[in-house]
């Protein structure tokens, strides 16, 4: 399948994946396909329009909540650092265009959750918290020293629950960091955006990609809600975080797939009312456990995309009897 990501930053190239690990043809995909380079600390989503709305957390330049506005309507754990590639103030005002990342003063919480202000990407260092509805200064440790936020549930799952359902996708998702040797609870929106990237090629046309956004949501939607599996030390998981299920690299999400992941969010592909293990492949024929109606060609998503196909239609080309609702 188009892409990924033998490690963050990589060229992408296409492979197998969705639980079936094929090194030999990963090999031969290698070595016959072009990659397409992508940068990490991908920048801002579609939704994102310089105005602090309601249900968003926003950023301000200055202190007082003033100066020019990033909005954001979920966690990231890294804004990038530099232009293009990075998250910005979108807002008219002083900082406008500048890169969000160390370079706060202010914030206005306009989300029905706490957030929480890292000092450090990836949701680590010291931190500062604002409540629902909360305006605020940044204290002296976080002014101009932001690096990651995160949207803190309220009495959600822990250990090895989840409160998904076939009707509401879970909050968070189990994911095992094979090379790192541990589990991480990582927000399910995060995940979903850190993994499209990885596993479709981020220059391919918006229906692509939005059909992509749909499997790769729907398919580990299905393992938060069915998965038993615990590494060898006992810790449950949901999801690996490489080939054997999806590749997942935290701080490499793109502008155009996360764009591809809010517009597609309400969309739930279930088969009799279930949410469907969505499986896919770079082609029709590189994977050997192929099951026509139950897998997805990422290179026939493009060129569905190109002959003028909706990602809807897409979907619905490839995986027999579910509804898109």
């Amino acid at each position: 399948m188009p892409t990924p990501g033998i490690s963050s930053g990589s060229a992408r190239r296409p492979r197998t994946t969705a639980r079936k690990s094929l090194p030999g043809l990963l090999a031969v995909l290698v070595a016959a396909l072009v990659g397409v380079t992508v940068a990490p600390g991908a920048a801002s989503a579609a939704d994102r329009d310089g105005g602090c709305d309601s249900g968003e957390f926003c950023y301000y330049y200055n202190s007082d909540q003033e100066g020019s506005v990033s909005d954001f309507t979920d966690s990231q754990d890294d804004y990038g650092a530099t232009q293009p590639s990075c998250y910005e103030f979108k807002g008219e005002g002083n900082g406008q265009g500048v890169c969000v990342k160390n370079n706060a003063a202010s914030v206005w919480n306009r989300t029905s959750r706490t957030v929480r202000v890292y000092f450090n990407s990836n949701f680590a260092g010291t931190s500062q918290d604002f409540a629902p509805g909360a305006k605020g200064n940044l204290n002296a440790t976080l002014k101009n020293n932001n690096a990651s936020h995160e949207l803190l549930g309220t009495g959600g799952p822990t250990g090895c629950s989840t409160d998904g359902t076939n009707s509401t996708p879970p909050s968070t998702i189990l994911v095992y960091r094979v090379g790192l040797g541990r589990v991480d609870r990582v927000d399910f929106k995060t995940y979903v955006k850190n993994v499209l990237p990885n596993e479709w090629v981020t220059s391919w046309p918006d229906a692509s990609l939005k059909a992509g956004a749909v499997a790769v949501r729907s398919y580990a939607w299905y393992w938060a809600l069915h998965s038993t599996r615990k590494t060898s030390g006992g810790q449950c998981y949901d999801v690996r975080d490489d080939t054997a299920d999806q590749v997942y690299r935290p701080s490499t999400a793109q502008t155009s797939t996360s764009s591809a992941v809010d517009s597609t969010w309400s969309t739930r592909m279930t088969r009799n009312g279930n949410i469907l293990q969505a499986h896919y492949c770079s082609t029709t024929t590189a994977c050997g456990a192929w099951v026509a109606g139950d897998w997805m060609s990422q290179y026939g998503s493009r060129d569905l995309a190109n002959a003028g196909s909706t990602y809807q239609t897409i979907l619905r080309h490839y995986y027999d009897d579910v509804a898109l609702s």
